[in-house]
């Protein structure tokens, strides 16, 4: 702006100068013009005083011979000529300025050199006798100055149109200063000039709709990064180029990297062809849903293209873990497949030896030993009844929550007693290592907890082994151990051992007997009870299963 305003003004400053220049030269050009005709009829009057006193002697005596003289007879006749000799000069009778003075007393002319770098002003008067007196002189032409004067003209020219440049550079900037300077975060508190207050005033309505629009949409990015951020789905947005806009922490976590490289392409997170797959079709107007396989992890991949003039501006990527479910699902048919089948093998048996005694088959001393079988199996069919019962009760939580102050060390004598005769038969000894400790917690979960341990550790161990319950409290938190000399976990196997239905050696699993549900209710029960299992086991040489409630 402040250029524009100072070449304005020099263009302005130069015209003006120029024209005023060319003004005061035209002025002064005809005043001059004018003082010599004036010059001229004085010293022509003075002349004829003379002339008509002394005659053609006076003329060539007078020391008034400033300008040309000219003598002319009345005939036209150059009689006498101060500058040239009158023989040789050519009759004047028709020119102008002595026309005129014949006819009227006085005559004047002017007249241009050839070149037009000067011209000759005449003045012509009748004298008495009839002859013409006639006075001229010579002027330079405007054109004849300006050459004249060209240099001068120029640097004087020069000077001022420097000093114009100054003026106009401190003008333009002092006029621009208060524009600099205005505040235009509050332009209402500015007090500059009159003509841009209206400007100002639209300048201020603006800035509080702008400010009011970009509280408004702050307010929302806020609520949308506070609702994204929380959000254990993963939240992508990419353009039409597969290019990253926005994400959330969810998808962080669950591309597993720390942070969403926004800019960047969105195969940087996932190569695998399924997502390629469905970046592709998305940014070409469809809608996918996959799902991928991330480390250990089951996502599933919802893809939404966004539209705009019919055309695909990017896409909405929700990304779900869904490996619990997938794998509860997977639990939830090898579950319904291991319950038939442990439901059908004790089914099979009771239904076979019943079968056996209705046709007459069985001897009259055999049949008790028949019902013997039919009873262990329908006891055994009881029992899973029983621990599928247990166990949906903890997944639901349908079990009382009410916290009892319990006696560890009376919780496993009493356990201890209903598992003495399974104990007995293997010659398996009991210990309960510690003293007595009082704890708060859920008797019922903690009763089942410790019965299943300590019936595995039976079931498992080793003829003439034994089974020891150890507890602690120390400001760590609480430890209870369930500890056996049996024939121990392969460290293959110990991922799995609280799997529902899950048998180490199911080739022995009918010598044991048992549900395989017994570790199950152990897991549910302590995740009911907010605390963690902890296994230590070695071949042939026993298993511990330490119980911990961290403080």
């Amino acid at each position: 702006m402040t250029k524009k305003i100072l070449k304005s003004m020099m263009l302005v400053s130069v015209t003006v100068l120029a024209l005023g220049l060319a003004f005061v030269m035209g002025i002064l050009y005809r005043y001059f013009g004018e003082q010599i005709g004036e010059e001229l009829k004085n010293e022509a009057a003075f002349l004829r005083y003379g002339v008509e006193q002394q005659g053609m002697d006076y003329l060539e005596n007078t020391s008034l011979k400033k300008n040309r003289i000219t003598y002319i007879d009345s005939d036209g006749t150059v009689l006498f000529d101060s500058e040239a000799d009158a023989d040789s000069m050519e009759n004047h009778a028709h020119r102008e300025e002595v026309l005129e003075a014949v006819s009227t007393g006085s005559g004047q002319a002017v007249r241009m050199s050839r070149t037009l770098l000067e011209k000759t002003i005449y003045y012509a008067v009748r004298l008495a006798d009839g002859k013409i007196l006639r006075v001229s002189s010579t002027q330079y032409s405007v054109f004849a100055l300006m050459l004249e004067l060209v240099q001068p003209v120029f640097c004087i020219l020069g000077l001022l149109v420097l000093l114009s440049g100054i003026m106009s550079y401190r003008l333009s900037a002092k006029i621009v200063e208060p524009l600099n300077e205005l505040d235009l975060e509050h332009p209402e508190e500015n007090d500059v000039y009159a003509e841009i207050g209206p400007l100002l005033s639209k300048m201020h309505r603006q800035n509080v709709t702008i400010s009011q629009q970009l509280k408004e949409a702050r307010q929302q990015q806020e609520k949308f990064a506070l609702v994204a951020g929380n959000m254990k789905e993963g939240l992508l947005l990419i353009d039409s180029s597969a290019h990253i806009l926005s994400g959330n922490t969810g998808a962080a976590r669950l591309f597993r990297v720390s942070d969403i490289p926004c800019g960047s392409s969105v195969y940087l997170l996932n190569r695998s062809e399924e997502f390629r797959k469905m970046i592709t079709e998305v940014l070409q107007g469809g809608h996918r849903e996959v799902v991928l396989a991330i480390g250990e992890m089951q996502v599933q991949a919802v893809a939404n293209p966004v539209m705009e003039a019919g055309q695909t501006a990017g896409a909405v990527l929700l990304f779900l873990n869904v490996t619990e479910k997938m794998e509860r699902e997977t639990l939830r048919r090898e579950f319904s497949a291991n319950v038939s089948h442990e439901l059908k093998t004790p089914l099979t048996s009771i239904s076979g030896y019943a079968e056996l005694i209705r046709d007459g088959f069985v001897r009259q001393e055999d049949v008790q030993g028949f019902a013997e079988r039919i009873y262990r199996e329908a006891q055994r069919l009881i029992q899973l009844v029983e621990d599928t019962i247990r166990l949906s009760r903890l997944d639901e939580g349908s079990t009382s929550m009410e916290l009892e102050e319990t006696d560890l060390y009376d919780l496993t004598k009493e356990i201890f007693s209903g598992l003495t005769q399974k104990a007995e038969e293997k010659h398996v000894r009991l210990y309960v290592e510690s003293g007595r400790m009082k704890i708060h917690t859920i008797p019922s979960v903690m009763g089942e907890i410790l019965y299943n341990l300590c019936d595995n550790a039976i079931k498992y161990n080793r003829e003439g082994g034994s089974v020891s319950v150890w507890f602690a409290d120390s400001e760590e938190g609480l430890r209870i151990g369930v500890r056996d000399t049996g024939i121990g976990i392969p460290v293959e196997e110990q991922n799995r051992i609280f799997e529902r239905f899950y048998r180490v050696d199911k080739s022995h699993s009918s010598e044991v007997g048992g549900t395989g549900l017994g570790l199950s209710i152990v897991k549910h029960g302590m995740e009911l009870l907010n605390g963690e299992i902890r296994l230590e086991s070695e071949v042939d040489k026993g298993t511990e299963v330490i119980l911990e409630w961290k403080k």
